[in-house]
């Protein structure tokens, strides 16, 4: 088996025990703040926004990737051994497997104790506003960022890492981030952001529709509706601004019978969306339980293709 390949069995499986500790300083706040300074820095020089976009992109995207080759080959110098652990450790860190789904129990768990630790919990995890959510709507929220998240924070690392090693990963990884911090399309990201989201939308592509049919898949695994899933993906995959949001979302909703998307509110104002599913029955805290259980599944799955491709290649 290919060390790319074995590193990143052995990085998936580091996620499912130890998830993202606390006391780690994770390289996505190294990017994080790369793209803020870079940011600033932009803003001030004033001039064309949409060109230091690019740059922006670029930049972000180029350093993550040398800096991630760069470590591995002084890893290399030592030998294949201290090679393979951090080629897993890139994995383990470029993998939200765990940390997704902690955050969205968290969401299940404050909720019981009332609406509003609800609505502070999930905040941590969205980007809309959460003040005045209903306990469904809460609940919705966390569904949505959790079938989202299927595609950014799973599959697409775990296809980067299987074709590209933890250098391609971590190149995924700063796109990823770059779309989460300047990749919207209001008055004061449109300029600056619209590369970042444009490579985010381009990276996820072929991931999210594998992401949709793995969803499917593990819905007749996890004992939900697999051929409801697969329905609303066919008909509702293109319900969304994004043209990859809608299909893990829609294999969600699909799954668990219940209608995501509608006007939600960010930074005051309301934005309209599609809806995505039938709205046949209320969404449930026990929603975001079965969410959880088809990321698991789904990202499963995909290992299980992952390594057979790595076994067959030798």
């Amino acid at each position: 088996m290919p060390d790319v390949v074995l590193a990143l069995l052995i990085g998936f499986g580091v996620d499912l025990l130890l998830g993202d500790p606390e006391w780690l300083y994770h390289p996505v706040r190294i990017i994080g703040k790369y793209i803020s300074f870079m940011e600033a820095r932009l803003r001030r020089r004033g001039g064309n926004l949409r060109a230091g976009a690019v740059l922006l992109t670029a930049s972000t995207v180029l350093l993550t990737a040398a800096a991630v080759a760069a470590a591995l080959a002084l890893l290399g110098l030592a030998g294949r051994w201290p090679r393979l652990a951090g080629m897993a450790l890139f994995d383990w860190m470029g993998i939200a497997v765990t940390s997704m789904a902690k955050e969205a129990r968290g969401v299940e768990k404050a909720l019981s104790t009332g609406i509003e630790a609800g609505r502070r919990q999930v905040a941590r995890i969205v980007g809309r506003d959460t003040g005045s959510l209903s306990e469904e709507e809460v609940v919705k929220a966390t569904v949505e960022t959790v079938a989202e998240n299927t595609t950014d924070g799973v599959i697409s690392p775990l296809f980067y890492a299987a074709i590209g090693g933890p250098v391609l990963l971590w190149a995924f990884k700063a796109a990823s981030t770059l779309d989460s911090m300047v990749g919207y399309m209001d008055e004061k990201y449109r300029d600056i952001g619209w590369s970042s989201a444009r490579l985010d939308d381009v990276l996820n592509w072929l991931p999210a529709r594998a992401t949709a049919l793995l969803m499917c898949a593990a819905a007749w695994l996890t004992g939900q509706d697999a051929r409801g899933a697969w329905r609303i993906v066919k008909r509702d995959h293109a319900n969304h601004k994004s043209p990859n949001c809608a299909w893990s979302e829609a294999a969600a909703a699909g799954a668990l019978h219940i209608q995501l998307g509608g006007t939600h509110t960010y930074f005051g104002k309301p934005v309209e969306k599609p809806t995505i599913g039938d709205d046949r029955r209320p969404a449930a805290r026990s929603d975001i339980g079965k969410t959880c259980r088809l990321m698991y599944a789904a990202s499963l799955l995909a290992l299980c293709v992952i390594a057979a491709a790595g076994l067959l290649i030798g």
